[in-house]
């Protein structure tokens, strides 16, 4: 029998405290409720606005795990192909550094302008925002692998892609999953920025009329759901983790 980690007992307690805490704030009076609307005023509204949250989640959902899957067959190919020339890793590593200086936010609005108000800018924002992670995280893991388990594969006559299939790829996945993690979170969050500057769906857009509206409750309601979509991708991605590396086994979160 599966024994509950004390980690997850323990991050549940706090979270129900700072619930209780915020309802406490909310019924004193002490923070105006159109700038604090209460826990039990955003579920109410979450429950109200179900239906409608579901509509633009679904497109938000889609936006997010297109740009993510794009990203990550991007990462791949230029993680493979820097990883074998010494010459074009040390000349685009630092371009990709540079692209994750600039806020995503300033880039969005540029997207917009160049590609209109369709799928396209939504999707390339969300490919721009999770492809840095992830092709870090491969490079740092082909690096990482073991030389002299490469050497030996030379020494046996080994192809290069033998190397990379036995050696290099199932060396780099924990570092592909570290990146894949947080990008999974980053696409819900580069998503919903899109959605803020156009387009008739998403949580963004929803995000965006009710704040128009004044109507804080379905804003943090909206807000909250955001947040768990991202810990549910992330949880996927943790699982997704465990099934393709069982060597790891208790290793991986």
């Amino acid at each position: 029998m599966a024994k509950s980690h004390p980690g997850n007992w323990s991050a549940g307690i706090f979270i129900i405290v700072l619930i209780l805490i915020w309802q406490g704030v909310a019924m004193a009076g002490l923070i105006p409720p159109y700038m604090l609307p209460s826990p039990v005023r955003v579920g109410l509204a979450f429950i109200g606005d179900f239906p409608l949250l579901m509509g633009h989640l679904g497109t938000t959902l889609f936006e997010a795990l297109l740009g993510l899957l794009l990203s990550i067959a991007g990462a791949f190919f230029l993680a493979l192909i820097m990883d074998a020339n010494a010459f074009l890793k040390k000349s685009v590593t630092p371009v990709l550094l540079l692209t994750q200086t600039l806020p995503t936010i300033a880039i969005a609005p540029l997207l917009v302008l160049w590609m209109g108000y369709g799928v396209a800018p939504k999707i390339t924002l969300i490919f721009l925002t999770c492809f840095f992670p992830l092709t870090i995280g491969l490079l740092g893991g082909f690096a990482q692998a073991d030389a002299d388990a490469i050497r030996l594969l030379q020494s046996m006559g080994a192809k290069r892609r033998q190397i990379y299939r036995y050696i290099k790829l199932p060396q780099a996945l924990p570092s592909f999953f570290s990146g894949l993690r947080i990008s999974a979170s980053y696409s819900i969050i580069g998503a919903v920025i899109s959605e803020w500057l156009g387009g008739s769906a998403g949580l963004g857009v929803y995000m965006t009329r009710v704040r128009k509206s004044y109507s804080f409750d379905r804003m943090f309601a909206v807000i909250l759901l955001v947040a768990v979509l991202s810990l549910v991708l992330m949880k996927l991605v943790g699982e997704l983790e465990k099934l393709t590396t069982p060597w790891r086994k208790g290793d991986s979160g």
